[in-house]
């Protein structure tokens, strides 16, 4: 079972904590649905009191990752179609982030953007899942965050936290594939800055198309 990165983990809130742990153990499967989450048992396995495992709970809820009961929770998860879904909202996200951008274009952005794609290229020559992923999901974090537009940027924050574990998930597969599987990530990236420093409306509208095709290809494979 993949386990919550320690260093994602700093400076977040004990209650934050803990739904980390738990929306990785309800995406990644080991938590099914149907499962029910005990207040005093997740309380008891983080060492902790039972405000913070309600305040993981409340966010989770929020997320449709489970239903609220007395004293817990029911595990709700993420059938194939939901993961499909979230991933078709982070599509129309980032396809109205980049088109904005193609206008914009902040001058710090793409250089920011390629230094990413740098440092993912060291992570995956380490053999640091765990780095890549967090590259990985700042890559696209940072993309909608200059966009500067307020409602989407509410829209992305309700899925992103979901959103980052999904990646972590499916790096381990992308690593399992080698080192030219990791080249062509990479590459993806780089294509993605490419297509932003042209700003060519078109060019961006094809590049996220063809990222997002290949990246729910990686998904099938991975999410049970």
């Amino acid at each position: 079972m993949t386990s919550y990165p320690s260093a994602w983990l700093q400076g977040l809130s004990r209650g934050d904590a803990i739904a980390c742990e738990l929306r990785l153990q309800i995406v990644g499967g080991a938590l099914r649905r149907g499962d029910v989450i005990s207040e005093n048992k997740i309380a008891s396995d983080f060492g902790t009191s039972r405000s913070p495992v309600r305040e993981a709970l409340k966010a989770l809820s929020a997320e449709g990752l489970l239903r609220l009961e007395r004293m817990g929770a029911v595990v709700l998860g993420l059938s194939a179609q939901e993961v499909g879904e979230l991933y078709d909202v982070r599509y129309l996200i980032e396809s109205f982030a980049q088109q904005r951008l193609a206008a914009a274009r902040p001058p710090e952005l793409v250089p920011s953007l390629r230094h990413l794609a740098d440092r993912m290229r060291v992570a995956a020559k380490h053999g640091d899942t765990a780095e890549f992923a967090r590259l990985d999901f700042q890559f696209h974090d940072s993309l909608i965050a200059a966009a500067g537009h307020g409602r989407i940027a509410q829209l992305w924050g309700s899925i992103r936290q979901v959103v980052l574990v999904v990646m972590l998930l499916t790096t381990e597969q992308v690593f399992e594939g080698g080192a030219e599987r990791l080249e062509q990530v990479i590459a993806k990236h780089e294509t993605i800055a490419d297509a932003l420093a042209s700003g060519d409306g078109t060019r961006i509208g094809q590049v996220v198309r063809e990222y997002f095709a290949d990246s729910r290809l990686t998904l099938d494979y991975t999410l049970p």
